[in-house]
């Protein structure tokens, strides 16, 4: 019996691209830009986690950081050859000088984008248990995606011109200089890709495409003028870029819109005064409630007050109270709960009390004792409390804090009746800008 030796199949070879993605330098720099991001955020999770735009605007705010990180990767792989002493050798290859530049400088800017997609993925996770009111508003993502992967793909194109080891460092403390001077000075802001914003503002639908393409015909035109055998083909991404740009910096400030959701309040009008909290944060309205329902049961059966209390951008109404602010998040608002319920009414009771725009002549000693005494009543602050037990001074101090003491347990002390009709006339003077209506105590 004879035994025919089956043909061995031939083993094909990965493609150089594949290659170059799994195995080299560039999972390394996605894991770096999700790294970096990662610390970053997560030691500012309280200015962010429980709010959609804020997430999204924290991501962004932190390309300051991750476009130069970008940038260095991008240059590190650029001057990988040269490192290697392969240079010349890869030159004798038959592969197009285009394409061999590609296979390289691709895999960082794609795991550079990956880095950053799942470190937004990461961070929306985390504020989905958190967030009470609004949506996710991802419209800047592909424009700070694009940016992105086309430093890296510029700083591929520094790193094979550049001939020094200190190309990568330098690159991206000249990247991270460059893009805080504009973001401080407020100069090319349209065409800075790592420009801050806030929560509350919105890109218009094209703006982030527009960037996209500025920033990436950008990144195209460099690497055509350096790898092309027909450098005149990178005049094609530079008018694109050209064009982008220009476009950004003629719209300008029309660039941006407030967010519609914020323009809208969401209202609990079971109370005296009804209170209004920002739509985005509707879902904080119960906790709003709660740490001002010791306020509201005081005021029940008042008159001449307020209609709302009402959390506006720009400021209330006439006949409104302003609510005490529920951002920047991270002050009374943090991860979607209140920090500090107490402190947070002491504040709304002092605003509701506030006579605005009456002039300064009209705060005579009688006023402020008023106040004061208003304000010891419905909402006594903790902070002033324990300052107040802990003051030392001289006789005169002692004197008006023995005076103040005196006047809150004036007001303390009234029946039900008397206490709302007092009241009722405190608010009267109060939005009159009256001096002499304010009743003594």
């Amino acid at each position: 019996m004879t035994l025919v030796a089956e043909p061995k199949t031939a083993t094909r070879a990965p493609h150089p691209l594949r290659a170059e993605a799994v195995r080299g330098f560039a999972p390394l720099a996605g894991a770096a830009v999700l790294l970096t991001l990662g610390v970053l955020l997560a030691g500012s999770s309280a200015r962010w986690q429980g709010g959609w735009a804020e997430t999204v605007a924290e991501v962004h705010n932190a390309l300051l950081i991750t476009v130069p990180l970008a940038a260095a990767a991008g240059c590190w792989q650029g001057g990988r050859e040269r490192r290697r002493r392969t240079a010349e050798l890869w030159g004798t290859v038959v592969r197009a000088p285009l394409v061999r530049f590609l296979v390289s400088a691709l895999p960082v800017a794609l795991w550079v984008a990956v880095g950053h997609l799942v470190a937004v993925g990461l961070a929306l996770l985390a504020t989905w248990p958190c967030s009470r009111g609004g949506r996710p508003h991802l419209a800047l993502l592909p424009g700070d995606t694009v940016a992105l992967a086309a430093a890296a793909v510029a700083g591929h194109v520094v790193g094979r011109v550049v001939p020094t080891r200190l190309a990568a460092p330098l690159l991206a403390m000249a990247g991270y200089v460059g893009l805080g001077v504009c973001a401080r000075s407020g100069s090319g802001i349209p065409l800075d890709p790592a420009f801050p914003v806030v929560g509350s503002e919105l890109p218009v639908c094209w703006q982030p495409w527009a960037t996209a393409v500025w920033t990436g015909g950008l990144a195209l035109t460099a690497a055509l003028a350096y790898a092309a055998r027909r450098r005149v083909t990178a005049v094609l991404p530079l008018a694109a870029a050209v064009s982008a740009g220009a476009l950004l910096v003629q719209t300008g400030e029309g660039l941006w819109h407030p967010d519609p959701l914020a323009r809208r309040q969401v209202c609990d009008t079971t109370t005296t005064p009804a209170i209004c909290v920002n739509a985005r944060y509707a879902g904080v309205l119960p906790q709003v409630r709660d740490a001002l329902s010791g306020v509201t049961d005081k005021l029940e059966g008042v008159r001449n007050l307020p209609v709302r209390w009402a959390d506006r951008d720009g400021g209330p109404h006439a006949d409104e109270a302003r609510l005490p602010g529920l951002t920047p998040l991270g002050w009374y608002l943090v991860r979607g709960r209140l920090t500090d319920p107490e402190q947070y009414a002491w504040e709304a009771v002092v605003m509701l009390s506030a006579r605005g725009d009456c002039p300064p002549e009209q705060l005579t000693d009688r006023v402020l004792a008023a106040d004061d005494a208003v304000e010891a009543y419905l909402a006594p602050s903790p902070v002033r409390t324990k300052d107040e037990a802990d003051a030392r001074g001289g006789a005169a101090r002692r004197a008006e804090l023995r005076e103040r003491s005196t006047t809150r347990a004036r007001l303390a002390g009234m029946d039900a009746r008397e206490r709302r009709e007092w009241l009722s006339a405190y608010f009267a003077a109060r939005s009159g800008c009256d001096a002499k209506g304010v009743p003594s105590l």
